[in-house]
């Protein structure tokens, strides 16, 4: 038995990349039927090359596609007529793009008072509202490619962070829609936003920044809040992260590892200390780690329940034995019919998970399944294929 707590509702994404299909994802993954809206070439993103390669695949499961010329008078009325039956709209187009097709939401409420309605943009209301915008765009302007980088080289997060966070932010938004209207019975309009997502993710950091009278360093370049909080070189040349957040993770270290001339030493006995020695200290750390093997650090962090971390490759979780023990991996079909394995809605839920209910659909592979709920006939759905309004698979 799989979670499908959002079971019955009906979402229509007009979509493409990461950030819209990231909320449409999330609510598919939860249960809701999702109907994701491509031109009848197909949405551009399952053509992407490089990184993005994967977009597609890995955030439009569960779904169904409906592919229609939405630049055809009959192809907006078919978009109507399904508004009226449906609880939310989905779209992360550019500024205006939805207004100029009429697939707005002023227009849609009229059509249909409950619905909730949520655009994802590059910005929220304000001076900046009307640009376009992208990830790697906010992740310079928004601080995050600053702290990432090195001093001088502001570098991207190794993740499309920022539109899975405001696809994530997109989703929270129409769960509080959703609960709203069923006190009032009315829908909405929701918005997420990159630049503002950014900024809060840098909130922490402009709280830090209203403390000190120095500019705060990027990552790479910082004091740790932890005295041991870092990457060590070992001796068989790979790398483990090991991190000491409290005292008895420094006592547990200093047993499982032998070093008792540490252990009983008054320079490193609290984590401020250890800081404060962090000159000598951290050199000195960084040789007695490469005494030992990357399994043998392992063993023993693990043995004394310290914090620790192999440095993966995302090859490398295919075959993590916490997702896959764990039930956190589905498997798909992919476009070359090839199955691998991807991870689930990263939640429990009431002791259950997310499932797999639909691999990535083929462009327009449930368009007659949906033009039926509007009762349309074969006749008519045959004639639209053959006018270009609509693909079939």
């Amino acid at each position: 038995m799989h979670s499908a707590p959002l079971k019955g509702i009906k979402v229509l994404e007009f979509t493409h990349a990461v950030m819209g299909p990231c909320t449409g994802l999330l609510l598919a993954d939860m249960g809701a039927d999702v109907i994701h809206v491509e031109p009848t070439k197909g949405d551009n993103t399952r053509r992407l090359k490089g990184f993005g390669t994967g977009y597609f695949w890995f955030y439009n499961r569960n779904k169904k596609s409906l592919a229609v010329d939405l630049k055809s008078d009959e192809g907006i009325q078919l978009i109507y007529d399904l508004v009226k039956e449906y609880d939310v709209v989905v779209e992360n187009f550019g500024p205006g793009t939805m207004d100029r097709l009429g697939l707005g939401y002023d227009k849609l409420k009229t059509l249909n008072s409950k619905l909730i309605y949520c655009s994802l943009k590059g910005f929220l209301s304000g001076p900046y509202e009307k640009r376009h915008a992208m990830d790697e765009v906010v992740q310079m302007m928004g601080g995050l490619a600053y702290m990432t980088g090195r001093k001088g080289d502001p570098l991207r997060a190794g993740t499309s962070v920022i539109d899975i966070t405001g696809g994530m932010f997109g989703y929270i938004g129409i769960l509080q829609a959703l609960y709203e209207r069923e006190k009032t019975g009315e829908g909405g309009f929701v918005k997420s936003a990159l630049f503002e997502t950014c900024a809060f993710l840098m909130g922490q950091h402009m709280a830090y920044a209203s403390q000190i009278d120095y500019e705060i360093p990027p990552m790479p370049s910082r004091v740790s809040a932890w005295s041991i909080y870092k990457v060590f070189d070992t001796k068989d040349d790979s790398k483990v992260f090991v991190g000491i957040i409290s005292e008895k993770h420094w006592v547990r270290l200093c047993e499982v590892f032998e070093w008792n001339d540490w252990g009983s030493d008054e320079r490193l006995e609290t984590n401020n200390k250890r800081i404060d020695e962090r000159d000598w200290f951290l050199p000195a750390l960084d040789e007695r780690f490469k005494a030992f093997t990357k399994q043998e650090i392992i063993d023993r962090c693990d043995k004394g329940h310290i914090p620790f971390a192999p440095i993966s490759q995302p090859e490398d979780l295919f075959d993590d034995v916490q997702l896959n023990e764990g039930d956190s991996l589905l498997d798909v079909t992919m476009p070359d019919g090839k199955t691998t394995k991807l991870p689930k809605f990263p939640l429990e839920y009431k002791g259950t998970r997310s499932g797999i209910r639909m691999n990535p659909p083929k462009i327009g592979e449930h368009t007659a399944e949906v033009l039926k709920e509007l009762n349309i006939d074969d006749a008519t759905i045959a004639k639209m294929v053959s006018e270009g309004i609509i693909k079939m698979k």
